[in-house]
């Protein structure tokens, strides 16, 4: 099935994660050169000032032992260095805003990137994974790699300039105090080293958690009622704690990890003053440095050691962001749907529906509807083939009923008609023209479908009618409401089309929710309809209220309609039943019932027997099933 992969492709280690964001920061290079120009210029002063204040010292130590004191060298000394502390405060305030631009547009771009991809993944990546994983992917890592970069790009290369030009410095005052602040270098490296690859681990794991617990929470949310329906609020506390203590653990080692840099790096820095301190001293009384020398390379050792156990710490943190950054690359380079090539003229979202049609679709000016299944063949997985050899013919304008018991291949059926999975072998054709060869776009302008379960987005209930069709008139809107039984229930609401639904659709029911639905696919005035399971949660009246709507909705399309209920199908043209992808019954409701074969005992089980024994029935015999398997229906 080419292009339907599932599994993500490995984005890499760490370090080609962080070289990955900073290649996407290309479109913002000129403002980063900016940025860095700044970074420059704040550096070479900070590192220039102490040796103007060791002068301006040395003027002071002057006359002190009995040379002549200079006000005006002290007094310009001093000035100097005051306006070089002044423009490195402006120089600082200029590259935090710069770099702040460039992170932001590289975070603004991921996020595009990223909404893009979840357009472009197949359906199979979604069921093979919790929407929560999917959203921490998106968000939580994300807004961590977008955090970090705009809090520690700039320092990272501040603090790497620093050390540099904090080193030349300090080798151009006193070689052999450089030295001995040098060996605090191996030190601080060896540490950063090791904390660095030992909180890898913790840092992947967290991240990890994180996820786990969104989907957990988003479970919760989704599900309040049916939680509370069966009192498991406490075992889903439970498994909250469970999944909250993992993630405090692995966030509390990752935490403790990257906290272990801060002392390291202090008790390296302060070892280090003490050399200087004692190596100066001695330096000073064999009169090979000033006062103003030492208090400047101390400054200077400052400024060396400061950074470099900023740089430490700053290792832990791009640690996570690298983390981040890789789940992020790891959704983005999932394996998508099969590239398709472009539709002239870029049928918009607007003309869908309307009978417009590009080359890779459907000819607009014939009858659509006539679809046909040859020799196909289709599996999730290649050790377990779940479709094999399947053909039927469907006519213009005929209702197809597809059942059978749970994991009978049915909802997969039309989902291959749909091209959200790909076929193993065989093809599907809608009017002679092979789905293999159209776009997946035109392809599905040709489909109404209403789902098992009702999609309704957080918007007016017209605004919800009109996704069908967008730009449709008020008077398209109604009429297609009130076909299907929407109106008079929207009538009832204090704000009519203009109430707003949130939460899946409340405050409606939900056999108003699927009426809503069925409104939707008929506004489309698409030539195929698919339903489906599309009254297994709705009452009596509105299950009649459904197939009114389904009569009204028949008329010059093909339907496809997918039911458990018997009683929504008894007028379909055609009933496929299907067991293990096979179809081993077909015909009318009363030509089966006449059968007495496996349609008749599904009728009799529910009917007589009850639902219950719906799922749990098998086919009467292999004998059976192969001598219903293969059929040409029309």
């Amino acid at each position: 099935m080419s292009g339907e992969g599932e599994q993500l492709s490995p984005a890499g280690t760490p370090s080609r994660s962080l070289l990955r964001l900073v290649g996407l920061m290309k479109p913002a290079r000129a403002v980063m050169a900016a940025a860095i120009l700044c970074i420059c210029g704040f550096v070479a002063l900070n590192v220039s000032a102490p040796k103007v204040l060791g002068d301006a010292t040395d003027v002071v130590a002057a006359a002190v032992f009995g040379a002549r004191f200079d006000p005006g060298r002290f007094v310009f000394l001093l000035l100097v260095a005051a306006c070089m502390y002044c423009v490195t405060s402006l120089l600082s305030w200029a590259q935090g805003r710069l770099n702040a631009l460039a992170v932001q547009r590289l975070a603004y771009d991921l996020r595009e990137a990223v909404e893009a991809k979840l357009h472009r993944l197949p359906v199979a990546y979604y069921d093979g994974r919790s929407r929560g994983e999917v959203l921490s992917r998106a968000t939580n890592d994300l807004e961590n790699v977008s955090q970090t970069l705009n809090q520690l790009l700039s320092q990272l290369l501040t603090s790497t300039l620093m050390v540099i030009g904090a080193l030349g410095m300090m080798l151009l005052l006193s070689p052999l105090l450089a030295v001995v602040s040098l060996m605090a270098v191996p030190l601080s490296a060896l540490a950063s080293i090791v904390v660095t690859r030992r909180s890898q681990k913790y840092f992947v794991r967290q991240w990890e958690a994180t996820g786990d617990v969104n989907s957990l929470v988003e479970e919760t949310a989704t599900g309040h009622e049916t939680i509370k329906l069966f009192n498991a609020q406490s075992a889903m506390a439970v498994r909250f704690a469970d999944h909250n203590e993992g993630l405090y653990a692995a966030s509390s080692k990752a935490q403790f990890a990257s906290g272990l840099m801060a002392p390291l790096m202090g008790f390296v820095s302060n070892a280090s003053y003490v050399g200087v301190a004692i190596v100066g001293a001695l330096q000073f009384l064999a009169g090979a440095m000033s006062i103003g020398g030492i208090q400047a390379f101390i400054q200077f050792n400052r400024l060396f050691s400061q950074p470099l156990g900023q740089i430490g710490g700053m290792a832990q943190v791009l640690q996570s962001c690298a983390v981040s950054a890789g789940r992020v690359f790891e959704l983005l380079d999932a394996a998508e749907l099969t590239a398709e090539p472009a539709e002239p003229g870029g049928v918009g979202r607007a003309d869908a529906g309307r009978g417009v049609d590009g080359p890779l679709g459907l000819p607009s000016d014939s009858p659509t509807g006539r679809v046909a299944f040859e020799h196909i063949s289709f599996s999730y997985r290649p050790d377990a083939p779940l479709i094999e050899d399947l053909s039927f013919h469907v006519e213009p304008g005929q209702t197809v009923a597809i059942v059978g018991h749970t994991g009978a291949g049915k909802t997969t059926l039309v989902s291959l008609l749909m091209r959200f999975h790909e076929l193993g072998s065989g093809r599907i054709t809608i009017d002679g023209v092979d789905i293999a060869g159209m776009g997946r776009d035109a392809l599905r302008r040709n489909f109404g479908v209403v789902l098992q379960d009702p999609w309704i987005f957080s918007g007016t209930i017209r605004e919800n009618i009109e996704y069908g069709l967008p730009g449709a008139s008020e008077s398209e809107i109604v009429a297609a409401a009130e076909a299907s039984h929407v109106g008079h229930f929207v009538r009832s609401l204090p704000n009519g089309y203009s109430t707003m639904l949130s939460n899946g659709g409340e405050p409606l029911s939900q056999g108003q929710r699927q009426l809503l639905c069925i409104a939707r696919a008929r506004l489309s005035g698409r030539p195929i309809l698919i339903l489906d399971e599309a009254t297994s949660s709705v009452d009596t009246r509105t299950e009649v209220l459904i197939r009114q709507a389904m009569h009204r909705l028949r008329s010059n399309k093909t339907s496809f309609v997918i039911a458990h209920r018997l009683s929504t199908i008894r007028d379909a043209d055609l009933i496929l039943v299907m067991d293990h992808g096979r179809i081993v019954e077909h015909g009318t409701h009363r030509s089966l019932l006449e059968r007495g074969g496996y349609y008749a005992r599904l009728h009799e089980a529910q009917f007589a027997a009850g639902v219950g024994e719906l799922a749990a029935m098998p086919v009467r015999s292999a004998k059976h099933r192969a001598g219903q398997g293969e059929m040409e229906a029309s």
